[in-house]
């Protein structure tokens, strides 16, 4: 009776595994748009990667300098722990005999008067001294605590780089999966509707009038700027790199401007949390355009509605239009 139920329940409809049913294949333009959307995290993922390198690069010079402070104190200390130990050894010689019991047994008090002179002013220099090396042990231990909550920073920027170096490789590698899948003529139609995308993003931004207003002059800085990120153009884009054989985009905007004279913030959320913000219409070249909400890319301004930017992984420096991305605001480094 047990077989024949068991034959039973194997024999209901419904029971047996269906197969799955297939995917409608994505178009180009949702493969084009996920792809965007992968990019885009790696972007964001990128600028917490290089503002967790420059913070343990920061951590790790502080952490030299504290220890050259702890050398340097550690000398000092032993100095005066010298003087100390040669102040109680001339303390001992004279016998520590109180000053009233001197004066009892002195033949000449004028020169016990003298030598109680001597005597207060070595007290001084006693009191003065322990209170140097007192100082100086202190300083020691703070320097020494100081180096610690360095030490502590600098092995949370390292997990917080490996995390997002993994987060990185991971959503690139995703993107470039989805069209390694694709046919050499389908990839060819991607990158143009990717320059399609782009120009119709263009086109509205032109057509909004913004261009109309902008007629700034380019300072001498800026147009270094400009001449060194212009001449960057082909190299291929490479996440966390600041050339010079690769860039990525606020590898490529901060390498420019120090090499006109300006030090500017390493990542392009950093670019426009702490740079001068100024409108648009009152762009000039060498300026910096940041974009996204999450001012997760940045370009520089280089003139006739035109940028020269890293895009992403897979695409090399180029020219672009400046409104062909959405922008967030305009910063201003040499003003």
């Amino acid at each position: 009776m047990a077989l024949v139920c068991a034959a039973t329940v194997l024999t209901v409809p419904g029971t047996a595994h269906a197969r799955p049913t297939p995917r409608e294949p994505k178009s180009l333009e949702e493969v084009r748009k996920e792809m965007d959307k992968l990019y885009h995290q790696a972007s964001v993922a990128t600028d917490a990667y290089n503002a967790a390198e420059e913070k343990a690069k920061d951590q790790s010079e502080e952490i030299v300098r504290l220890a050259k402070a702890i050398v340097k104190g550690e000398k000092k200390l032993d100095r005066l722990k010298e003087r100390a130990g040669a102040a109680a050894r001339a303390h001992y010689r004279s016998g520590g005999i109180p000053p009233q019991a001197q004066l009892m047994l002195s033949d000449d008090p004028r020169q016990f008067l003298d030598n109680a002179g001597r005597v207060r002013q070595g007290q001084q220099a006693t009191k003065g001294l322990l209170g140097e090396l007192s100082r100086t042990q202190q300083d020691l231990r703070a320097y020494a605590d100081d180096a610690s909550e360095q030490w502590r920073r600098l092995e949370a920027n390292r997990k917080a780089k490996a995390d997002a170096k993994k987060k990185i490789e991971g959503k690139i590698k995703a993107a470039e999966k989805l069209e390694s899948e694709l046919e050499k003529e389908e990839r060819e139609r991607l990158l143009e509707l990717e320059r399609e995308a782009e120009y119709k993003a263009q086109t509205a931004w032109l057509d909004s009038g913004a261009l109309k207003e902008i007629n700034g002059r380019a300072t001498a800085q800026g147009k270094k700027a400009v001449e060194y990120a212009t001449a960057q153009i082909g190299k291929p884009y490479q996440w966390g790199a600041e050339g010079p054989r690769s860039y990525d985009c606020s590898g490529l905007t901060s390498e420019a401007w120090i090499d006109a004279g300006r030090t500017i913030p390493r990542t392009s959320q950093e670019q426009w949390r702490q740079l001068p913000r100024i409108g648009v219409e009152d762009m000039r070249p060498g300026d910096l355009i940041i974009y996204n909400k999450d001012a997760s890319h940045v370009g520089m301004y280089i003139g006739d509605g035109a940028i020269v930017h890293a895009p992403r992984p897979g695409r090399d420096i180029t020219i672009a239009g400046a409104g062909s991305m959405p922008i967030l605001g305009v910063v201003r480094p040499d003003k």
